[in-house]
């Protein structure tokens, strides 16, 4: 049997929901939908207005779906699952037959997703590397073995075939304990750490609240992944006689590469990054303890002040430990120059 919603897609179907139908309404339209489109896509239709209860666009993802309700619902046409290939500027550090090493800016997303379908590294890589890119991350993922956020800046390596896919893979799920592969950054944070060296061990899993973000969990929760991030305060700024501070240059070293790690440990022991929207929007308000000159700048900063700086790893077909290293971004020494002024 066809599916109705495949056919019907980038025009309004009626859906009726029966003496079984319960729940949110994103859920249920997506269990109807089908695979094509996600709930968040979902979510997000319904936000926009796409869905019609008795003619009146409703808004509200969360509203319960009751026995009788007739939803209208306008269905895009589903994405193209293959990225194509699109000429964006790589900053490419080093590059052979097996792996290219590039220097990710900020704003750039690793791969397609919702809400991102063009203009990611994919699609630069797709452009730049033609068809030897390994397909062994999948369709949407070729040669990707490990990311950074959309707003992370800093060193990448990605795989060009699938010999190369599959032992650098496993040099990141060793976490260097095993292998040579090194991963450092450097961030800028609220205060200093009562610890100038110091570690985070902290398990981390979805929020509850928010699936997008992370959050710290007991280590025994069902969803809970080991996360270890050894840290050291490089720089104090505006430094107080009791050897507090305002903010601090810190260097980060991974001992695992969870989702957003950095971000919520720091967060966690009360050191968010400059410019986090998401972990650390609670200490925006401290940029009006700062010169004035200096609080402009950090008010305007866009991003997570994370720069992913160092990236080492062993070659996949020389075995030779290759080494890179990227300075920080313009926007972060305007950001670290403004706090020493």
């Amino acid at each position: 049997m066809s599916d109705p919603f495949k056919e019907a897609a980038g025009i309004r179907k009626v859906l009726t929901a029966d003496e079984t139908a319960e729940g949110r309404l994103d859920a249920w339209l997506t269990a109807k939908v089908g695979e094509d489109f996600s709930r968040s896509r979902i979510k997000a239709l319904v936000k926009e207005g796409a869905v019609l209860l008795n003619g009146v666009p409703i808004t509200d993802p969360q509203r319960k779906v009751r026995p009788g309700d007739s939803y209208q619902i306008t269905l895009p046409e589903p994405e193209d699952p293959t990225p194509k290939g699109e000429n964006i500027p790589l900053d490419v550090l080093f590059e052979d037959d097996d792996l290219i090493v590039i220097s990710k800016p900020a704003g750039l997303v690793v791969h397609p997703a919702a809400g991102n379908w063009t203009g990611t590294l994919v699609n630069a890589l797709i452009y730049h590397c033609g068809a030897s890119l390994s397909g062994i991350g999948g369709v949407r993922r070729p040669g990707i073995v490990h990311r950074l956020d959309k707003d992370t800046t800093g060193v990448m390596v990605v795989a060009k075939n699938d010999v190369a896919h599959r032992h650098l893979s496993q040099q990141f799920a060793d976490h260097g304990r095993t292998m040579p592969l090194e991963r450092a950054y450097q961030a800028i944070v609220w205060g200093r750490p009562s610890q100038l060296v110091g570690t985070i061990d902290a398990a981390l899993g979805r929020s509850t609240g928010d699936r997008t973000r992370r959050a710290v969990k007991r280590s025994d929760s069902h969803d809970a992944d080991e996360a270890v991030t050894h840290y050291q305060v490089l720089e104090r700024f505006h430094e107080n006689p009791d050897a507090t501070a305002l903010a601090s240059l810190i260097d980060c070293r991974l001992e695992t590469g969870r989702t957003h790690q950095i971000r919520v440990h720091m967060a966690h022991i009360g050191h968010p990054l400059l410019g986090d929207v998401v972990y650390g929007a609670g200490f925006k308000t401290k940029a009006n303890l700062l010169p004035e000159a200096a609080k402009k700048v950090v008010n305007r900063f866009p991003r997570q002040a994370l720069h992913a700086y160092l990236l080492q790893f062993e070659h996949p077909r020389s075995g030779e430990v290759m080494h890179f290293e990227s300075p920080l971004p313009d926007d972060m020494k305007e950001l670290a120059a403004a706090l020493r002024a």
